[in-house]
C-alpha cells in the first residue's frame, strides 16, 4: 500500500516510508477497488483504489528480503516502538 494519502506523525514526508507492508485483500469490491485487512488501531478506511496498491513480489534472493516495518504502539496518544534488541555500534 502506497503512503500517498496517509498522514503519519513523522516530521517530514521524506522521512516516512514510501510503502507500508503487504496487506491481504479481503474483498474485491468493484473494478479496481479493494478492501484490505488492516491491523487494529489504524484509523483509516480499509477500501483503496488499485492506484494506491502495489503488487507484492517475493524476493528472489535473500539480500533483497527486508523485514516489514514495525507498527507503532499507541501509548498515551504517542507512538512508541517495542525494542527487540540493542546492537553494538560497528566501526
Amino acid at each position: 500500500m502506497e503512503n500517498k494519502n496517509i498522514h503519519s506523525n513523522k516530521p517530514s514526508k521524506k522521512l516516512d516510508q514510501k510503502r507500508y507492508r503487504p496487506f491481504r485483500i479481503s474483498k474485491d469490491i468493484s473494478l479496481g477497488v479493494f478492501q484490505l485487512e488492516l491491523p487494529e488501531g489504524w484509523a483509516i478506511h480499509n477500501v483503496f483504489n488499485e492506484d494506491l496498491l502495489t503488487r507484492y513480489n517475493k524476493p528472489q534472493f535473500k539480500e533483497q528480503y527486508m523485514e516489514p516495518a514495525l507498527l507503532p504502539i499507541d501509548i498515551n496518544k504517542k507512538e512508541e516502538y517495542k525494542v527487540e534488541e540493542v546492537q553494538k555500534h560497528r566501526k
